[in-house]
């Protein structure tokens, strides 16, 4: 499962010629001790969630990115993508949305049924994101820049404000 995802976005990457380095490391369970272990800063996660917005005619899985020292708000998120409600996905929609585990879900959207956003805010601060890459005990450093022009999320302000 989480080897494929992490060829899959790796040959992704290299193909787009993306700034980015693999670091391995002890699995972790929290972004605060993940973000040590790599050495990053907590804000430069980029913390993928995967969703169900609805109401308006809308029924869309929805893979919400924002910075990990940051909280979703569901309501902002589902009125961004034109709906009236969101919810988190169960365990058994993530893993067939993007074979992997929670925790180990990148910023990326390789199923055509699940629609990729993220936050703006995760372009305005670091130069480079960190997330797992597919695997709790890999993550990938990517420049900012590259992940915005190669993945071509849809921007959504849905970072919680209160």
């Amino acid at each position: 499962m989480s080897t494929a995802t992490l060829n899959l976005l790796t040959t992704l990457l290299d193909q787009h010629q993306a700034r980015y380095r693999m670091v391995e490391h002890p699995m972790a369970g929290k972004s605060e001790e993940v973000a040590k272990l790599r050495g990053t800063q907590l804000g430069q996660g980029a913390k993928a969630l995967v969703c169900h917005v609805k109401g308006n005619g809308i029924k869309q899985h929805v893979l919400a990115v924002l910075p990990a020292d940051q909280q979703a708000d569901l309501a902002a998120l589902a009125k961004g993508i034109g709906g009236t409600r969101a919810s988190l996905a169960s365990p058994a929609e993530v893993t067939l949305l993007t074979d992997c585990v929670f925790g180990a879900i990148p910023p990326f959207s390789f199923h055509t049924d699940l629609l990729l956003v993220a936050d703006p805010l995760l372009f305005e601060r670091f130069d480079e994101l960190a997330f797992n890459a597919g695997t709790l005990e890999r993550s990938l450093l990517l420049n900012t820049q590259d992940y915005q022009r190669i993945a071509q999320p849809k921007p959504v302000k849905f970072i919680r404000t209160e």
